[in-house]
């Protein structure tokens, strides 16, 4: 049999779990995350991951027919800047995991996992999230997803019947919009955590440690007015890609998106008065979800279509 291990890199995490490709769920006891120092050095990093994928790989043995024999499919959703064909890390100047610059992940992982009889994937968090997504929270008539993520930075995805694009007279430049202009600056400084802690301290003086769920939880007029506010720029900032794309449904997920019920209705009145109709999907299990749509790359008729397109950033 083979075995496909889904894996969740994030700024200061890694998930992993034992994926069952047929019913497309994560396998009972196999889900493993542990806290990483993104600027620890190459060594810390890498086996720090390995630890918390070699729980998952002995999960699997006890509680699946796994022989030592089987070869195993690690499917990584990864952030960027990273060579998703290579599997060679390109991390520089965005203050994480910058001692794995030019590092080849799967030659060095390899070295400190408990079997050898490993393959590697890649493709970017983001993509791995609309995947997840699209596969979970469609129907068959919503073929044109965008999907976000809303947390430490902005990630997105567009979809196509489940594949990312990533070029395309419709899709922006390497199906990112994190790096797009928005106002005075991109639209990453806009949505994602540093911006409601930077207009709460301007608002009320007080400066925040704990995000975007400790703003939510004080509820007054100043908070309220920094979700509204929030809820008008993701409307205005995302209304011409919907409109250009034909959007079916819009996926969101992330920290930032737990907190839906104090600017999704005001995002969906505003595409409303745009005459902008489409469905709206929630995901607030964002680490699952992306394991899940990680793990879809081990699918073998999707592989073939993606692989050619895999980004180069």
């Amino acid at each position: 049999m083979s075995i496909t291990i889904g894996v969740d890199i994030g700024g200061s995490h890694i998930s992993s779990a034992a994926v069952d490709g047929n019913d497309f769920v994560i396998i009972p006891q196999t889900y493993f995350s542990g806290a990483v120092d993104s600027k620890a050095s190459k060594e810390v990093i890498i086996k720090k991951w390995a630890e918390v994928i070699n729980q998952t790989i002995e999960a699997v043995e006890k509680t699946s027919g796994y022989f030592s024999n089987d070869k195993i499919g690690i499917a990584f959703s990864m952030p960027g800047p990273f060579q998703y064909e290579s599997g060679i890390a390109m991390f520089e100047g965005n203050d994480k995991y910058e001692s794995l610059y030019n590092v080849s992940v799967s030659q060095e992982l390899i070295k400190y996992l408990n079997t050898k009889n490993v393959s590697f994937r890649f493709l970017n968090d983001a993509s791995c999230f609309g995947v997840g997504g699209s596969l979970r929270e469609t129907s068959s008539t919503e073929s044109k997803i965008i999907a976000i993520t809303l947390g430490t930075g902005f990630g997105a995805a567009f979809l196509d019947n489940k594949l990312p694009l990533t070029q395309g007279n419709n899709v922006p430049h390497n199906g990112c919009l994190w790096d797009k202009p928005f106002k005075d600056n991109i639209a990453d400084s806009y949505f994602s955590t540093r911006w409601f802690l930077k207009e709460y301290e301007k608002s009320t003086g007080n400066k925040l440690t704990d995000g975007v769920k400790e703003i939510a939880g004080i509820e007054n007029f100043s908070t309220a007015k920094i979700f509204d506010d929030f809820a008008n720029n993701l409307s205005e900032f995302l209304a011409p890609f919907i409109i250009d794309f034909e959007v079916d449904l819009l996926i969101i997920g992330g920290n930032i998106a737990k907190s839906h019920r104090l600017f999704l209705p005001k995002v969906q009145e505003n595409l409303k008065n745009k005459n902008i109709e489409l469905n709206i999907s929630i995901v607030e299990n964002t680490e699952q979800t992306s394991i899940l749509g990680s793990s879809y790359l081990y699918n073998e008729v999707f592989w073939e279509r993606i692989k050619t397109e895999l980004p180069y950033f």
